[in-house]
């Protein structure tokens, strides 16, 4: 997969069969250019009516049933309502690391429309009582870090916002990305998760209340700011309402990002991206740390609820199309290559249960088997989940296990006579070099 947000761009285009219109992505749709700082404040007399009266927009999204888009899927006001009343003055920290090597949608959000993921952060610190909002990025991005330092100064230089707005650019580690990395980072610590509790919420940065949300989370904030509860609620499911962004690559004609409503079937989700290149044998939902489902489950509306029940869930909005010429295991066992070696090594878990996970994977991907490896990659990968200081492990634990039932056929195949020809061919998804990350600070 490219780095490079324009190889992710998504082709202005018409309403879906389903009426369904882009909101984050509105601007850009109608222009097919970043929206401004002109853009953006047409819109700031929108804003006033909502935010006029502390905690006036709590409530609004409250009643829109806003939730987190950056994986964990927690109610949105709910958080707000908890950092608002800890005890000290709040702090707000946008993630915008997006350390899931499958995710674009982040950085493709934070290019065509900065000032509304800033304007989410403005506005959820103006109603928690924050005076600081802390922007984390990745320092590899240099290319991030200079169009949202630009849209900063903007906001200063016209004397927008009423709370300060520091960037800061953090080690880009997979696991760097977890809201308590973000916080031990910016107490002058390492980049890394560290155990719960005390939650951030309750005491983060500084020992403050913190909010941590995802940019793509501020985003649908903001909006909601504009146009209340009721605009929000016509897309989505009454139980999960609401767009979100979505990353698709694999065996489709046109990888890319785009904006979808929730409860859009997986199948039709991936139809956004164009035709597919051969047929699916198995869709990787949610990322490095999701979950593999055959291709009889594509007809799932893209919900927690509806996902659920097959051990998935949307994440951070990533759908990989694994296509019928690929081999599964050996896709499987690259990625569990990865996640074991960018591990923050901190616990048992992650210092000897998820490489040995990786290490049997590796094993039946390339048909080295032995009467007891099966057994025995099963009893590991039951060990990793809820025993660690964050969810890193859980999500290995996930895709290893769902590898397993998806391609139940391969597993059989692998163990009773050699690797399959599949898995001698060059591998499909792109992962990066299973590398410990240089530094933590």
């Amino acid at each position: 997969m490219n780095s490079s947000t324009a190889s992710f761009t998504p082709a202005p285009r018409p309403p879906g069969p389903d009426g369904y219109t882009a909101r984050l992505l509105a601007d850009w749709r109608a222009t097919g250019r970043p929206a401004t700082l002109s853009d953006h404040l047409r819109h700031r007399e929108a804003l006033r009516t909502t935010t006029d009266t502390r905690g006036s927009l709590v409530d609004a999204v409250e009643a829109a049933g806003l939730t987190g888009r950056g994986g964990a899927g927690f109610p949105t006001a709910r958080k707000m309502r908890s950092v608002a009343a800890g005890r000290g003055r709040p702090v707000v920290v946008v993630n915008a690391m997006e350390s899931e090597p499958a995710s674009r949608k982040d950085q493709f959000l934070i290019a065509v429309a900065p000032h509304l993921v800033l304007d989410g952060a403005v506005l959820a610190a103006v109603q928690v009582g924050a005076d600081t909002v802390h922007v984390c990025l990745p320092r590899t991005r240099t290319a991030q870090q200079c169009r949202l330092g630009n849209a900063v100064e903007e906001r200063r230089s016209a004397r927008l916002d009423p709370v300060r707005i520091r960037l800061h650019a953090l080690p880009h580690g997979y696991v760097s990305s977890e809201s308590t990395s973000l916080v031990r980072w910016l107490d002058g610590g390492p980049a890394r998760p560290r155990g719960n509790p005390p939650h951030s919420h309750e005491r983060g940065v500084a020992r403050r209340p913190t909010l941590v949300h995802n940019a793509e989370t501020l985003a649908h904030l903001a909006l909601i700011a504009r146009h209340g509860p009721d605009w929000f609620r016509r897309a989505g499911t009454p139980d999960e309402p609401g767009t979100m962004m979505i990353t698709v690559s694999g065996a489709v004609t046109a990888p890319g990002v785009g904006e979808v409503p929730l409860g859009i079937p997986l199948d039709t989700a991936l139809g956004r991206a164009g035709d597919t290149t051969e047929p699916v044998r198995a869709l990787l939902v949610g990322g490095f740390a999701g979950t593999w489902l055959p291709a009889e489950d594509l007809h799932t509306p893209l919900t927690r609820r509806d996902l659920a029940p097959l051990g998935a869930a949307p994440g951070a909005g990533v759908l990989i199309a694994l296509p019928r010429s690929a081999c599964g295991l050996l896709e499987t066992a690259r990625i569990l290559a990865f996640l074991g070696a960018q591990s923050a090594r901190q616990c048992g878990p992650c210092r000897y249960g998820l490489p040995a996970v990786a290490e049997d994977f590796a094993a039946l991907a390339a048909g080295r088997s032995h009467p007891e490896l099966l057994s025995r990659l099963r009893r590991r990968a039951g060990l990793l989940p809820d025993r660690g200081a964050c969810r890193h492990p859980d999500g290995a634990a996930r895709l290893a296990a769902s590898a397993l039932s998806a391609f139940a056929d391969d597993v059989d195949r692998h163990l009773a006579r050699g690797a399959c020809p599949a898995a001698h061919r060059p591998p499909r998804i792109p992962v990066p070099p299973a590398t410990a990350p240089d530094t933590w600070r």
